[in-house]
């Protein structure tokens, strides 16, 4: 259980790294727009749906880091109060159904990307195909749906991954 917890964590720390290149492309990408657009008068074609496609990558990269670490938003002020063995329970109820829309949610987008690369859909102004985007998407609900097995997991082994 430790190899399967460790690969978890390298690969979330992973694409969460790639999540930050990528910002920091498209962070540049805006700022060499907006240069341009102002002291040369010659804006990047295509720089609104580049934005969109890459921003909806860092999103999907990021997932699975942000859940490993527990650092999204978690209203716990209700089952706080609850023993131990409730919070657990509270905790698979909720887990289970969350890690099985993920996994759902992965598949459809994965199989989307399929039809997409095969339909040869691409974006209107700068011709990109869709396809790599949702595939990223999808890798990214799939990890983060890992990290619920995982979390799901320790729970149900109070905590311990051996």
């Amino acid at each position: 259980m430790q190899h399967f917890e460790r690969a978890i964590i390298k690969i979330s720390r992973f694409i969460d790294l790639m999540a930050g290149v990528v910002l920091a492309a498209t962070a540049i990408l805006v700022v060499t727009n907006i240069l341009g657009r102002v002291l040369l008068n010659r804006p990047i074609l295509g720089t609104f749906e580049l934005v969109g496609f890459l921003t909806a990558a860092v999103v999907g990269l990021a997932l699975a880091r942000c859940a490993l670490e527990n650092s999204h938003i978690a209203i716990s002020f209700l089952t706080d109060k609850l023993s131990l063995s409730w919070q657990r329970f509270t905790e698979l109820v909720v887990g289970l159904p969350a890690m099985f829309f993920l996994f759902f949610a992965a598949y459809n987008m994965f199989t989307y990307g399929l039809r997409l690369a095969s339909s040869g859909v691409v974006s209107s102004t700068i011709r990109l195909p869709f396809y790599p985007f949702i595939y990223l998407l999808s890798a990214g609900f799939f990890m983060l749906a890992t990290t619920v097995l995982l979390s799901l997991i320790k729970q149900v082994t109070g905590g311990k991954t051996k």
